[in-house]
């Protein structure tokens, strides 16, 4: 066999060098960032920075000099040698953030990711990963599927949708299985949990690891007021989700899906408003529901719509018949997030309850008000159910 060996000059073995160290270098600076899922475009901005801080990049012929990001108001756009602008902020938690562009007082999406509803508008966001967090990857499991359902509300007098998760094994046979109704919070609605909260991802996730059981999850709008009731955090305030979900939503679900439609088979939570409103309506029917999570709600105080919490006059018995509430519910937990205004009226109001006799479990998650705390609590939560 013939072997043909080529010789270069030194100077263009130097050079042949020198551009494989830039190659690598240049390869070394493409991993610095991660570019979030939640980008429309894989290839594009914005970029995540090892810091968590985040690179936004436009392309605009007008002068962006002024427009601030949501997410770090004290950063600015600044133009660059091409003509786009960049910008670049401080380092963020990690977490799902919605976020937005100001310019001249009015707020604007970002095209480069996706929007989400949250705020009580379609908003743009974006999903900072945190290290060693994978729960709600989407994974090579077994994986459910979540459908969209539409159904005529007597107590709106209007067609509404819910999200439905069943598990992978649903269509397999005619099985029966346990339902958790988990609600959204202020500002959003029936898909936050699936789009923002990643439930399918979650709860697949913990069933191929033996973790939860298999159960469906039910998402619905807790958008709902009774006229003249108004809204707050009290057993009245919560009256027109109370009729929407007992009179409803329940029997809906149990005509509509193979369900097991008794008490020790369902559980109701909520994050934030939902949390609320797991709290009044859940613990007024424990005829239908077994177990309870409420997520950073303000029913305990740490936000101006909330007075002094006070569990025996917010709901009656609850203090002074402890004891058949602890005989009914088979779980009634409680979390919080370590940075969230409601944490220190969350704890006192717990350590209260508990004291007076009443059987909580309660966890807090690192975060403030938002949604990588209420993945941890579902994450924490669906494995106590139905045991």
């Amino acid at each position: 066999m013939l072997t043909v060996k080529f010789f270069f000059p030194l100077k263009i073995r130097r050079v042949m060098l020198l551009m494989s160290v830039l190659c690598c270098c240049m390869t070394a600076v493409a991993q610095e960032f991660v570019v979030p899922q939640t980008n429309i475009n894989a290839k594009g901005y914005p970029h995540v920075f090892p810091d968590n801080s985040v690179e936004f990049r436009i392309r605009s012929n007008d002068d962006l000099s002024q427009m601030t990001v949501s997410l770090d108001p004290s950063c600015r756009f600044s133009k660059q040698s091409d003509g786009s602008w960049m910008a670049h902020t401080k380092p963020l938690v990690p977490g799902f953030h919605y976020y937005w562009f100001r310019l001249g007082g009015m707020d604007i999406s970002d095209p480069a990711s996706k929007s989400y509803f949250g705020c009580g508008r379609m908003t743009s966001a974006i999903d900072i990963p945190e290290a060693g967090c994978s729960f709600y990857d989407i994974k090579d499991v077994p994986h459910g599927k979540v459908c969209i359902v539409t159904y005529y509300s007597k107590v709106r007098k209007a067609f509404a949708t819910m999200y439905v998760y069943t598990p992978a094994s649903y269509s397999e046979g005619s099985r029966r299985y346990p339902v958790l109704y988990l609600q959204h919070g202020g500002g959003e609605d029936e898909s936050g949990w699936t789009f923002q909260g990643k439930t399918g991802n979650i709860l697949d996730n913990l069933i191929a690891e033996g973790k939860s059981k298999e159960m469906l999850v039910v998402m619905s709008n807790g958008n709902i007021t009774v006229p003249g009731a108004g809204f707050g955090y009290s057993i009245q305030g919560m009256k027109g989700f109370e009729e929407e979900l007992t009179e409803v939503i329940v029997p809906f679900v149990d005509q509509t899906f193979r369900t097991i439609p008794d008490r020790q088979s369902r559980a109701l939570a909520g994050l934030s408003m939902g949390g609320g409103q797991s709290f009044f309506v859940g613990l007024q029917h424990t005829e239908l529901f077994s177990h309870i999570g409420v997520f950073s709600t303000g029913v305990f105080g740490g936000i101006r719509e909330t007075k002094s919490f006070n569990a025996e006059e917010s709901m009656p018995g609850l203090i002074s018949n402890h004891e058949k509430y602890n005989q009914l519910l088979k779980l009634f937990y409680i979390s919080v997030g370590t940075d969230d205004p409601r944490l220190s009226s969350t704890r006192k109001a717990v350590s209260d309850m508990q004291q007076s006799g009443l059987a909580i479990t309660f966890n807090t998650f690192p975060g403030d008000h938002e949604w990588q705390v209420w993945r941890k609590s579902l994450h924490d939560f669906a494995p106590k159910l139905f045991r």
